[in-house]
């Protein structure tokens, strides 16, 4: 049989004291709560949303791009950055201004980038190139020591130098590294910095033994150390 409480033991349980304190405060501040309720699921559904459209935006612009990329492929640069009126086209350049934020929108600022430098035009090559996100492990050696590549050509040669020791640096290993630093080192030297020259030499000597750079690093180090008298 089940037991009657009376109205002083149901004050004193825990457990319904808690209940009523939880109902109380619900009662005085139902508005807030509904509210913060409310804001939390348009947050969610917003984010949603977001998504749903990045992946759509992506999809357009991976269609798009299937015809800028074989005017590339072919080596004819301006028809793959501004498309052809002719084949009812567009090229990289409209988009990255429509869906520049998307992976496809990434990918065609390298493109654009290559297009511009192949065309004679570095100081373009390089407003893109400064642009492109740069994707982790081994893919995202290249294009960081082809922004090098610009900044050489642009007579920056101290940038270019970092650049190719962040390229160097990006994915280790004893292929793309070796080459990075001797760029770097050579960059070095041209910018008038003979000690970060002496070091990335030394590198590619101590770690890169059996690198095909190692001969020129070897002659670098000692031009350099002939022409400092040590």
């Amino acid at each position: 049989m089940a037991k009657n409480f009376t109205e002083e033991e149901l004050e004193q349980d825990p457990f319904i004291n808690s209940y009523a304190k939880i109902q109380k405060f619900y009662v005085e501040n139902k508005n807030v709560i509904i509210g913060s309720a409310v804001a939390i699921l348009l947050i969610i559904a917003s984010a949603i949303g977001y998504n749903y459209y990045q992946q759509s935006q992506n999809e357009k612009a991976q269609r798009l791009m299937a015809s800028a990329e074989e005017f590339y492929l072919r080596g004819e640069y301006q028809r793959a950055l501004t498309g052809s009126d002719e084949d009812f086209t567009i090229g990289f350049q409209q988009i990255i201004n429509n869906y520049g934020g998307t992976e496809a929108g990434n990918i065609a600022r390298y493109y654009a980038a290559v297009s511009e430098y192949n065309l004679g035009n570095t100081e373009q090559a390089l407003s893109y190139i400064k642009e492109y996100d740069v994707p982790d492990g081994i893919l995202g050696v290249a294009p960081i020591s082809f922004h090098a590549v610009l900044l050489t050509e642009s007579g920056q040669h101290s940038e270019a130098a970092e650049k190719y020791v962040q390229a160097g640096e990006w994915d280790e290993n004893s292929s793309t590294t070796p080459y990075n630093y001797l760029e770097a080192a050579n960059a070095y030297h041209d910018a008038g910095n003979v000690a970060k020259a002496e070091e990335y030499a030394q590198l590619i000597i101590d770690n890169y033994s059996s690198s095909p750079q190692v001969t020129e690093a070897n002659k670098l180090l000692g031009q350099l150390m002939a022409a400092n008298g040590t």
